[in-house]
């Protein structure tokens, strides 16, 4: 079965280009983004991570890292990052885990048990391995997205959906469609009206179950 919203991610032992450790003593107290990439040196993923790489400054605001995973060698990632940061025009700081056994790509449900890596393979051959994993601080699993092959992600939306996942965790809310920092959150149907008005002021009743509210900094 794969990992489902709550569960707890193996603690795998990883080797990256950045040495070798366990995810759960790297993630440690941080929020944690993991991304996977089917193979080193293909266009769309060498643009996702020169992403990943212009908006280090934006994980570090979030108290957030940020690990890269793809089936190939430490001395391939170690290669292939002067490509991403000619594309990214940022260095790439982050580590890529080398999953060439493909321990990390089965153990999160990216892969089959029975998957393996022929040879002169391709990339379609681990072309489910486009994920992304958001991690909370407690080892959880928080959010997970799945692109195909041709559609590059959107890590503005992955921002987005980790300050929502940090609001939300943090605040004790809920975040409407298309929520932003600074936009109306949704008090939990849980809370009572009084308790709303003693935890958050004022609020506005859209529905008798969807009730809006301004956070206060």
């Amino acid at each position: 079965m794969g990992l489902r919203i709550n569960d707890t991610i193996p603690d795998l032992t990883v080797e990256t280009d950045q040495g070798t450790f366990g995810l759960h003593e790297w993630i440690g107290d941080s929020w944690a983004i993991l991304f996977s990439h089917p193979k080193d040196f293909t266009p769309v993923c060498t643009t996702e991570f020169g992403a990943v790489a212009q908006l280090a400054d934006e994980w570090a605001a979030r108290g957030t890292k940020v690990i890269g995973v793809s089936v190939d060698g430490v001395e391939e990632h170690k290669k292939w990052k002067a490509d991403i940061e000619t594309v990214g025009g940022a260095p790439a700081g982050f580590p890529i885990i080398a999953d060439a056994g493909l321990a990390v790509s089965k153990a999160f449900d990216m892969l089959p048990a029975e998957a393996y890596l022929p040879d002169g393979r391709t990339p379609n051959d681990s072309a489910t391995v486009r994920s992304v994993f958001i991690i909370g601080p407690d080892k959880q699993l928080k959010l997970s997205m799945t692109y195909p092959m041709t559609v590059g992600r959107n890590f503005a939306e992955v921002l987005r959906a980790l300050d929502g996942l940090q609001t939300s965790s943090g605040r004790g809310v809920a975040t409407p469609a298309n929520w932003n920092v600074g936009d109306d959150v949704i008090i939990p149907t849980a809370v009572s009206d009084a308790d709303a008005q003693a935890k958050f002021g004022a609020f506005t009743t859209v529905l008798p179950y969807l009730r809006t509210t301004k956070l206060k900094d």
